[in-house]
């Protein structure tokens, strides 16, 4: 898995932690989000640390042609990409008709098309050399579905139903593709999208470096599908043996905002 990772949401949460722990495995780098002093900061700190190349670009990765003008400016800089991690995304919680319309399809563009503007930019290059990794990243929230944070549950599980088809239309060409299905982790994503005072959030958060921990295992041994931590794969491994109507009950419970 060596060569250069591009990380997008790589300013903080898991995104940051991803780039870290590759720039360890001998990666060097492409960082991407929104906010470049928090990623010049980020590239500084790895380049001293770990005497890794790190780039940065920062860019709206929701905002309409954005995908195909970083491609162009990592090919103009004459940069591959052995790895993708796609990390970038957003959720929010509260009841579908109470949340901004416009900031609902921006979680969709980001969370899903993006996604898969990326692995499509990406991946023939990766095919043609038989070399090369994708990890996408979803949650758990791909399971089931999610009152309160119904179009971040169904991005998901775009994202993991995607993910899983990649595998295996590109398993036999050299090229990895596997989905990491984190639960509530504590990163400041909880914050954003208002997840951190939810029953789910509080009960069952789980630790942000474990999570890259599976996820980049997941990656290097071309898992389809990794679910992160024990608690996290039981209750996505129930969710087959659930009737539905209780599946989104309780999801609902877990999620919907005090009152």
């Amino acid at each position: 898995m060596a060569g250069t990772a591009l990380v997008t949401g790589a300013s903080a949460g898991l995104g940051e932690r991803f780039a870290r722990a590759l720039a360890k495995d001998g990666h060097d780098l492409i960082l991407v989000a929104r906010r470049r002093d928090r990623l010049d900061a980020l590239a500084a700190e790895i380049s001293a640390q770990q005497g890794r190349q790190v780039h940065v670009f920062a860019a709206d990765l929701a905002a309409p042609g954005a995908v195909d003008a970083l491609m162009a400016a990592i090919a103009a800089a004459g940069l591959p990409v052995n790895t993708l991690i796609n990390n970038a995304g957003f959720g929010l919680r509260g009841g579908f008709t109470q949340l901004d319309r416009a900031r609902q399809l921006e979680m969709i563009d980001l969370n899903c098309r993006v996604l898969v503007e990326l692995c499509h930019a990406v991946l023939p290059g990766m095919v043609q050399m038989r070399a090369g990794g994708i990890l996408n990243i979803a949650s758990t929230a791909a399971f089931q579905p999610g009152p309160w944070m119904a179009v971040y549950y169904a991005s998901k599980a775009f994202v993991l139903s995607f993910s899983e088809a990649l595998h295996e239309e590109v398993k036999g060409q050299g090229v990895r593709v596997a989905c990491l299905c984190p639960g509530a982790t504590r990163t400041e994503f909880a914050d954003v999208s208002d997840m951190a005072s939810s029953r789910l959030f509080k009960m069952f958060a789980g630790d942000a470096d474990a999570v890259v921990r599976d996820g980049l295992s997941a990656l290097a041994g071309n898992r389809a599908v990794k679910v992160s931590g024990l608690v996290n794969q039981s209750m996505a491994a129930s969710v087959r043996f659930t009737p539905r109507p209780l599946a989104r009950w309780l999801a609902g419970a877990l999620q919907k905002p005090d009152s």
